[in-house]
C-alpha cells in the first residue's frame, strides 16, 4: 500500500489511486480518495518497509482470499449442468476408479489388528487405555476438527487448539484443513451431487465409498481461508505425516510399553484397533445420522435425530438439530442426551481454556420443533373426517323439522339439526334419554343441563349433524357449535384469507405510511 507525506505536518494514508490492487472494491469515484490523519512524528513520518516480500504477500493474499467470493448466484444449477462428470464406474473399470491411497488406508489398519489381536493378548490395562485413547483422539476430531474448526462454535486457547490438533491427527482422518473444506461443502450443498458424502448414493457410500472411489464430480466450492490463517492449522498441515505416525501409532505403543511392558498390545489394540474404531465412529456421521432416527427440526434434508448414532460417534448423533443449527457448540440440547464433545467443551470454557461458546437463540430453535410439530400434526388432521361443512348444509325450518323426526330420530342440538337413529343403542346413559329429545331442542341437555359432555361426545356428535335449523342458534353458543377438533387447526398460510402478512394495519384504518 502506498503512503504519501504531506507538505507540511499532516501524514496522508491510504492512495487506492497509487495502489488499485489493494482496494478492489472501491468504486473509480473513489479512488483518488484522500484520507488526512494527525501529524505524526518526524520518526514516524516515513513508512516503514514491509515485512514480507512482496512475492510472499502476493501469494498469502491469494491464499487467505475467500473460494466462494466470486462464484455466481446460481452456482449449484450452473456447476451441474456446465461440469462434466466422471464416465460411470462400471464392471470393466472399477479397478482404474479406486483411491488406493484411502484404500490401503481402510483395509490393511483392521487386517493388523485383527491378524496382531490373534497373536497378542489382551491386558486390561492396555484395553483401559484404548478406549481412553479413542476419547482423546476422537475428541480431537469432533471437539477440534468439527466443531472448533468446520463449524467455528467457540474459540479455543492456544494450548487446547495445539493438543485438539494433535490428537486430530492421531484419528488419521486427513489435516484439518483438508477436513474442514470437505465438511463445509457437505453442509453446503447437503444431499446433492456436489456434497462429498451424498446420502441419496446410498449408506455404504456415504460411510465409506466416497473415500474407496474416486468422486465422479469435484464437490462444490468451499471457503476454508480463515483456516489458511491458522498458524496451528498450518502447523498441523505441514507436519501431518509425522503427526499421524507418532499420534496414530508410536504414541499409544510407548505408553503401553513404557507403562506396563506390553508394546506389541499397544501397537495392535491402542493403535491398530483403536484407530478403526475411530474411522468408522467418524464414518457413521456421514451414514447412520443420515439414515437412522427422527427429524424434529427439519426433514428438507436427511439428517437424523438418534441416541444410538450419538452413542457411537462421541456425542454427534443429534444430526437434524446440528444441520439447522450448524454453529451451536452442542449436538444434543436436551441435558440428557449423550453428547460427550458438548461437555468436553464446556469443561474446557470453565478451565478458562475456551470461550464464546455459540447458542442458537432458543426461540429459533423452538420455531424449528414447531415447525415439524406442526407438520405432523396437518398430516394427521388431513387423514381425519370432520364434521359436515356448514355452509353445505340445508337449512331448515322448525315446522319442517319436526314433521321429519316424526319419521326419524332427529334432534336440535344447537342451531343444528342431528341424525341420531344409529346411536339410540350406543348412548352410555341410556336410549331412553335420546328418544324424549327426539323433534325438540336438547341443547341445554347437551351443555350442561342433564350432563356436561365431553369432547369426545361434542366431536362425536358433530358427525351426524344433517341440517341447520332456520334461526335457531341460540345467542352465547357461537363457540360450543364449533367442536372442539376444529377449534384449533393447522392451515397453510396460503390457505388463510390475509395470507402471511400481518393484517393490524388494515384492521386499524392505517396504511403502511401511517
Amino acid at each position: 500500500m502506498a503512503a504519501t507525506v504531506g507538505p507540511a505536518k499532516g501524514v496522508y494514508i491510504l492512495c487506492p489511486k497509487t495502489c488499485p490492487a489493494a482496494f478492489p472494491s472501491l468504486p473509480p469515484s473513489t479512488m483518488s480518495t484522500v484520507v488526512q490523519t494527525r501529524p505524526a512524528s518526524p520518526s514516524k513520518a516515513h513508512p516503514s518497509p514491509p515485512q514480507t516480500p512482496p512475492h510472499k504477500q502476493a501469494k498469502l493474499t491469494k491464499e487467505e482470499e475467500p473460494a466462494d467470493m466470486n462464484i455466481p448466484d446460481n452456482y449449484v444449477a450452473w456447476t451441474l449442468k456446465n461440469q462434466k462428470a466422471l464416465p460411470p464406474i462400471t464392471r470393466d473399470n472399477w479397478w482404474r476408479e479406486l483411491n488406493y491411497l484411502s484404500l490401503s488406508i481402510l483395509t490393511i489398519t483392521p487386517t493388523i489388528a485383527l491378524v496382531g489381536a490373534y497373536y497378542t493378548q489382551l491386558r486390561w490395562e492396555t484395553a483401559l487405555w484404548s478406549v481412553i485413547y479413542y476419547f482423546v483422539t476422537g475428541l480431537g476430531i469432533t471437539a477440534g476438527y468439527h466443531r472448533l474448526w468446520a463449524h467455528r462454535a467457540y474459540n479455543a486457547s492456544k494450548p487446547l487448539q495445539y493438543a485438539l490438533a494433535t490428537a486430530g491427527a492421531g484419528a488419521v482422518e486427513g489435516s484439518i484443513k483438508w477436513w474442514s473444506r470437505g465438511h463445509r461443502a457437505h453442509h453446503r450443498y447437503t444431499d446433492t451431487d456436489l456434497d462429498p458424502y451424498n446420502a441419496h448414493k446410498g449408506f455404504w457410500y456415504s460411510h465409506v465409498g466416497w473415500m474407496i472411489l474416486k468422486p465422479r464430480r469435484r464437490p462444490g466450492v468451499a471457503d476454508v481461508s480463515d483456516l489458511s490463517k491458522n498458524e496451528v492449522v498450518r502447523w498441523q498441515h505441514r507436519w501431518y505425516l509425522h503427526l499421524i505416525i507418532s499420534m496414530g501409532f508410536l504414541v499409544p505403543m510407548t505408553v503401553a510399553g513404557l507403562g506396563w511392558g506390553d508394546w506389541a498390545g499397544g501397537f495392535i489394540y491402542a493403535g491398530a484397533a483403536r484407530l478403526c474404531f475411530v474411522h468408522h465412529s467418524t464414518f457413521c456421521v456421514n451414514s447412520l445420522a443420515h439414515w437412522l432416527g427422527e427429524a424434529p427440526f427439519d426433514d428438507k434434508h436427511t439428517p437424523r435425530d438418534h441416541v444410538v448414532t450419538a452413542l457411537v460417534t462421541i456425542g454427534e448423533g443429534y444430526h437434524n438439530f446440528h444441520h439447522q443449527f450448524p454453529m451451536d457448540y452442542r449436538n444434543a440440547i436436551k441435558w440428557y442426551q449423550y453428547d460427550p464433545t458438548k461437555w468436553f467443551i464446556a469443561t474446557m470454557q470453565k478451565m478458562g481454556l475456551a470461550s464464546h461458546l455459540k447458542v442458537f437463540p432458543e426461540n429459533e430453535v423452538r420455531k424449528g420443533q414447531l415447525t415439524m410439530q406442526l407438520k405432523r400434526l396437518r398430516e394427521t388432521q388431513e387423514h381425519l373426517t370432520f364434521a359436515p361443512d356448514v355452509n353445505e348444509l340445508p337449512v331448515i325450518s322448525w315446522d319442517s323439522f319436526q314433521e321429519q323426526a316424526a319419521k326419524r330420530s332427529l334432534v336440535v342440538i344447537g342451531g343444528f339439526i342431528h341424525d341420531v337413529s344409529a346411536f339410540m343403542d350406543e348412548h352410555p346413559g341410556g336410549r331412553h334419554l335420546v328418544t324424549k329429545n327426539i323433534g325438540k331442542d336438547a341443547t341445554t341437555a347437551f351443555f350442561g343441563g342433564v350432563y356436561d359432555h365431553s369432547n369426545a361426545a361434542h366431536n362425536w356428535l358433530s358427525m351426524m349433524r344433517v341440517g341447520v335449523l332456520h334461526g335457531g342458534t341460540q345467542h352465547g353458543l357461537e363457540d360450543k357449535n364449533v367442536p372442539p377438533s376444529q377449534r384449533l387447526r393447522i392451515a397453510r398460510y396460503s390457505e388463510l384469507g390475509s395470507g402471511n402478512a400481518s393484517s393490524t394495519a388494515y384492521s386499524d384504518g392505517e396504511g403502511l405510511l401511517g
